[in-house]
């Protein structure tokens, strides 16, 4: 790589036209500009300038090095004023988490883009184990995790908790919802849904229920954001965290039906430990913590 000294020298030497006038403007005397030159000409193995009189001119060769140089330099000051700047309107963040999240976050982050032109914000739905190990190589600035992962390179911040929601259509089910209504209805079925039926149904139906694995599969589907769709159709039920339910556009089709115990899963911020956030990752990060507040609350 081009000695970086040398060509700040070259650049201030053409931009003054003069060795004396380089040598004022980097505190130099004149001999060690000279000096800087010869040095970058014999790295780059041609002449930079050519010399008619007290005046020179740039070589070609001169040409196409004083654009480096002046790129790098122009790099250099973008970067700096980033650095120094740490402007939460400005630059990329990037999140992972759960699909359901996902979607229920998506609408703020797009508010937050409207609001500003210069922020790029990249949401990643991905698996639970995808979004720590994502996080820890450094290809993610948060995630949102259904647990703490008690990792020494990890920071966690506990968000809340929320609902695993039974949901059935709208006014199709009386209350209290028995086992064989659920499959006489049939369920609406998608990759999560197994273990939610295990964890959920074993609390509440612990006669009847037999394992996820003998239910009445109504449909499966494999979209999250289409998974709501054939439950307020009045086709089946499902099961789905309460985010994927508030997320969906005609969720007043839907009914979220209450049994007698409830499951909750705790929802946590990561970040890498010991770094300190830019502030537009702060202020994604106050933004989802919002989010959670209202999940929670709901």
């Amino acid at each position: 790589m081009l000695n970086a000294q040398w060509l700040e020298t070259f650049v201030v030497l053409c931009k003054t036209g003069h060795f004396t006038r380089a040598a004022e403007q980097l505190n130099m005397t004149q001999p060690g500009v000279s000096q800087h030159l010869r040095k970058l000409e014999a790295q780059v193995g041609q002449s930079l300038i050519s010399r008619q009189g007290k005046s020179f001119s740039p070589t070609p060769a001169g040409e196409a090095v004083l654009a480096v140089g002046r790129a790098r330099i122009a790099e250099e000051q973008a970067l700096l004023e980033t650095v120094l700047r740490d402007d939460p309107a400005l630059g990329q963040v990037t999140i992972a988490c759960s699909g359901s999240f996902a979607m229920l976050l998506f609408p703020h982050l797009l508010s937050a883009m409207q609001e500003s032109p210069n922020l790029t914000i990249r949401l990643e739905a991905t698996p639970q184990d995808k979004v720590l190990s994502g996080v820890l190589e450094g290809r993610f600035d948060l995630g949102v995790a259904d647990h703490d992962p008690h990792h020494p390179r990890l920071d966690a911040q506990h968000l809340g908790q929320e609902e695993l929601c039974l949901v059935v259509p709208r006014d199709a089910m009386a209350s209290p919802i028995s086992f064989q209504a659920l499959e006489d209805l049939g369920f609406v079925a998608h990759p999560d849904g197994f273990a939610y039926a295990d964890n959920l149904f074993s609390m509440n139906f612990p006669k009847e229920f037999q394992g996820s694995d003998r239910l009445h599969i109504r449909t499966f589907v494999n979209q999250i954001s289409q998974i709501p769709s054939p439950v307020a159709n009045g086709i089946g039920y499902t099961l789905l965290p309460r985010s994927g339910v508030n997320s969906y556009p005609h969720k007043d089709q839907l009914h979220v039906a209450q049994l007698p115990y409830r499951l909750r899963h705790d929802l946590w911020m990561v970040s890498r430990r010991g770094r300190t956030l830019p502030a537009r990752v702060s202020r994604i990060a106050r933004l989802i913590e919002a989010v959670s507040r209202d999940l929670d609350s709901g």
